[in-house]
């Protein structure tokens, strides 16, 4: 019997050139093992004497997977993991091969891999997908998307998928040719199956995997904790709610060096997600990158990030009542071609909204046609004293290093389905909205420089009645200033901040409506003589501004409008290309500005 390796009389140099003999062994006896218990998979299983229990390698071929791209191979998928996990776990080998599968369920303490040419391909045969049952679907509004995956986990823990290789959810064939028709494969919307879905797992780890063409959203996690992906590349523009990341009440989540290209929201938070850094990636989607809805989410840090091409909002914070937004870090992103790149709402949103695929897809071949103006008809708006309505709280929000260009929106060239537009969508740059009472408290731009694309009218600009709702684009609304628009906002800091437009835009680059305590100081802004004015406070307070520039001709630099103004402090600037500096309007008097620049 050869000496054990920790023996002293083993030398280094022994141990060293028996490992390939000693490897080859260990995957023998694990893949023997894993076709005894395959057989008899309640059978207990002991360690063994080679001690590798928890450490074997179960290749799915020798559970009968063929990877011929036609035969069903889910059942030997299953079977390898259920081997590796009564043998407390291991490592399920996914070859070469396209091995096609329905639903499979992933547990605790498995690692499932995927090597560089292997696929696991969705099957388009919808009796092969089921629910994962223990996923409830009643009681919480987050959880009525479904509970169908192609790989799905359920109170696991250390559980890994990893690649290099593929899995295909050929979601092409889920999407419905036209609204209201059935898809190829006839299964209702909820029932299609997510590429990975986890629900209350722990420790759970995605890297190095290419996801491709989900029927729903990519990877769905719910009520988890300590989630880590890496490295993910997932390209899904093949129907509805193509989502890349969907994350619900999950903690302690840390996303790093991934690329979504996505249909739908790249990266939703929604419910209490806590504790989450995201940082190097890359995203592109039709309707927005982080989108946050409901619960209490805090302690989040997305950094390091590029946007392309993003549609619908890249960053979309929508408070919804009883829900609590803080400390929530937004630096060094750098966005081209994105609609109205930071929408924060907080109050009342519209009772009743379109069905997704009407308010946001169509099948034609081209682009709807985009309205110049006009909000939403026929949706009622929640009554003011409703107080099932409460709002929410949002407060401190930073944006720090941010450059963006924002551009109209057009169809993205590797989408499968097409888009209709909300016309707010070309009209919006920057919107804080608090809906009264509600507010937000202590919000940071900080060394932003955003460019817009201009085309707003005078008309626009004069629009004085923005709909008190939360909703993001006030569904439909044009917003009455090209670059930032602020309402019963607490606490705002603008440091270092650039708009400019690519072409004229007649409309108000900054607007303060019901502003509270605001430091600005070195803001950059662009006039039009033709619009009424650069900058416009209305019913705002304990304001100073210090280092403003004006960098083109514009008839008034500030307007302050009501009665309410008061202790504006304009301390130092440039404004020598505004005709007249300040102006006075809706009951508003001098007393409310104290002018110290020349």
């Amino acid at each position: 019997m050869a000496p054990a390796p920790d023996s002293p009389s083993l030398s280094r140099r022994k141990w060293l050139g028996m490992t390939p003999t000693i490897a080859a062994a260990s995957l023998g006896s694990g893949l023997l093992a894993a076709r005894a218990m395959a057989d008899d998979s309640k059978a207990a299983t002991p360690a063994g004497p080679d001690g590798m229990a928890g450490a074997r390698l179960y290749n799915i071929r020798d559970f009968g997977a063929q990877g011929d791209g036609k035969t069903l191979d889910t059942a030997a998928l299953q079977s390898a993991i259920d081997a590796c996990y009564q043998d407390q776990g291991g490592t399920v080998l996914v070859p070469a091969g396209v091995f096609v599968i329905g639903t499979v369920e992933l547990k605790s303490n498995v690692t499932l891999h995927i090597s560089a040419q292997g696929t696991l391909l969705g099957t388009t045969d919808k009796t092969q997908y089921h629910a994962a049952d223990k996923i409830p679907l009643e009681g919480d509004a987050t959880l009525e998307d479904g509970n169908v995956g192609l790989i799905f986990a359920v109170e696991a823990v250390n559980v890994t998928i990893e690649g290099p290789g593929t899995i295909d959810g050929q979601g092409a064939q889920f999407h419905s040719p036209r609204h209201g028709m059935p898809s190829p494969v006839g299964l209702p919307s909820h029932e299609r199956p997510y590429h990975l879905l986890f629900y209350r797992c722990s420790h759970l780890r995605v890297r190095d995997i290419f996801l491709k063409d989900c029927a729903y959203h990519s990877i769905r996690v719910i009520q988890s904790t300590y989630a880590w992906f890496t490295g993910i590349h997932i390209h899904s523009r093949v129907n509805s709610n193509n989502d890349g990341f969907h994350f619900i009440s999950t903690t302690h989540v840390h996303i790093s060096n991934c690329t979504v290209e996505s249909q739908d929201d790249a990266c939703a938070l929604f419910g209490s997600c806590q504790n989450v850094t995201v940082t190097n990636c890359e995203f592109s989607t039709r309707w927005s990158v982080f989108r946050f809805g409901g619960g209490h989410a805090k302690d989040i840090a997305i950094s390091n990030c590029l946007f392309y091409e993003v549609f619908g909002c890249p960053i979309k914070m929508q408070c919804s009542p009883r829900s609590r937004f803080e400390r929530i870090s937004f630096s060094n992103l750098v966005m081209r071609d994105v609609t109205g790149p930071i929408s924060i709402g907080v109050g009342p949103s519209m009772h009743r909204r379109p069905a997704p695929e009407q308010s946001r897809e169509t099948n034609a071949t081209s682009t709807a046609a985009i309205p110049s103006s006009g909000a939403a008809e026929g949706i009622p708006v929640p009554e003011p004293g409703d107080l099932s309505h409460a709002p929410g709280i949002c407060r401190n929000i930073s944006f720090n290093g941010i450059f963006a260009i924002v551009s109209k929106p057009y169809q993205i060239a590797d989408a499968v389905v097409t888009n209709a537009y909300n016309p707010g969508e070309i009209f919006s740059c920057v919107a804080l909205n608090g809906v009264a009472p509600g507010f937000l408290e202590n919000i940071r731009l900080s060394d932003m420089h955003m460019i817009f694309p201009g085309g707003g009218t005078r008309e626009q600009g004069a629009n004085r009645a923005v709909p008190e709702i939360a909703d993001e684009y006030f569904r439909n609304g044009v917003l009455p200033s090209y670059a930032l628009f602020a309402r019963n906002v607490h606490g705002l800091t603008l440091n270092n901040v650039r708009f400019e437009m690519a072409s004229p835009d007649l409309r108000p680059a900054v607007i303060f409506d019901h502003v509270l305590d605001a430091a600005v100081s070195g803001l950059n802004v662009q006039g039009q003589k033709a619009a009424e004015s650069a900058l416009r406070f209305i019913n705002s307070q304990n304001i100073l501004m210090s280092a403003t520039r004006l960098l083109s001709e514009a008839a008034v630099f500030l307007q302050v409008e009501g009665n309410q103004n008061q202790n504006i402090v304009v301390d130092g600037g440039d404004f020598s290309k505004a005709d007249k500096p300040v102006a006075y309007k809706e009951g508003a008097t001098e007393k409310a500005v104290k002018w110290r620049a020349g």
